[in-house]
């Protein structure tokens, strides 16, 4: 594997990804993508207990962290570059962790090139939404959203983090220093992000589930009642779906309860391996 970070990888427009790499590389890979606001440090804590049995892989998305991308993108040419930067560094397969965001990102990959990603782990994900004027809502929603985090970050972050899905992460000890490490996102690169990786552009993967066959593990948070609903429903249609909901946690379970989601990977990824 070519461990050479900062690979320019093109696909319709040009991205710079910036990676970190823990493990050694002859190991089975484990690649981690991030959530909105996030970095490819998000999941240090969880991929410090896989790295003696599998080679990590961390990528900042597009408008997050050191990743550089001319151009506008999408979820698809998203995924298409990462497809492209893992044939660059000669990763053939590699098992997918996503984390809301990075979940969504995770479960597109997952689905369109199966034969890349064996088995694929989904914190707090959704297939997309499944009508057009769901859709065309949640474009204007998060356009406006865009905007406000281009006049005004620091403020939109207090908002942001105000929302009923974040109420127990915002009574996590760490939460402090996550949201300090929030603030030094780049508004305008954000603003593109979640333009361009809005779940209202998102593709409707709600058809694809009941085909789709590797190994799917699903983690919610049982007070995450949205996404409980939208996991159970994935479950529902997807016959190789194991779902686990973690009691007391909220939508980010790997930062406040880092010690079952770690064990949920490990037992989903040692049992099917």
């Amino acid at each position: 594997m070519n461990l050479e970070s900062g690979l320019t990888v093109s696909y319709r427009c040009n991205f710079r990804f910036n990676f970190r790499v823990r493990g050694c590389p002859t190991l089975p890979v484990v690649l981690f993508l991030h959530g909105f606001l996030g970095s490819c440090e998000e999941f240090s804590a969880i991929d410090a207990s896989l790295c003696d049995r599998f080679c990590c892989l961390s990528i900042d998305l597009p408008g997050h962290g050191e990743t550089q991308v001319v151009g506008d993108y999408t979820l698809s040419s998203t995924a298409r570059a990462i497809v492209h930067l893992l044939d660059r560094l000669n990763i053939h397969q590699a098992i997918l962790v996503g984390y809301s965001l990075g979940g969504r990102l995770a479960l597109y990959l997952a689905l369109h090139f199966a034969d890349r990603f064996p088995k694929t782990i989904l914190e707090s994900a959704s297939p997309g939404l499944q009508t057009e004027a769901a859709r065309s809502t949640r474009r204007q929603h998060d356009d406006q959203l865009a905007t406000y985090i281009e006049s005004d970050f620091p403020t939109f972050l207090i908002d942001w983090y105000n929302q009923p899905l974040f109420r127990s992460l915002r009574q996590h000890p760490t939460f402090g220093a996550i949201y300090q490490q929030r603030l030094k996102n780049r508004p305008i690169e954000l603003a593109k992000s979640l333009r361009n990786l809005s779940i209202g552009r998102q593709p409707n993967l709600w058809g694809k589930l009941a085909s789709y066959e590797p190994p799917l593990l699903l983690l919610v948070g049982e007070n995450d009642r949205k996404f409980v609903a939208i996991n159970q429903e994935i479950a529902a249609r997807c016959r190789s779906a194991q779902l686990e909901i973690l009691v007391n946690t909220g939508h980010n379970l790997h930062v406040e309860n880092p010690s079952a989601f770690t064990m949920h990977i490990k037992d989903f990824l040692f049992s099917t391996q």
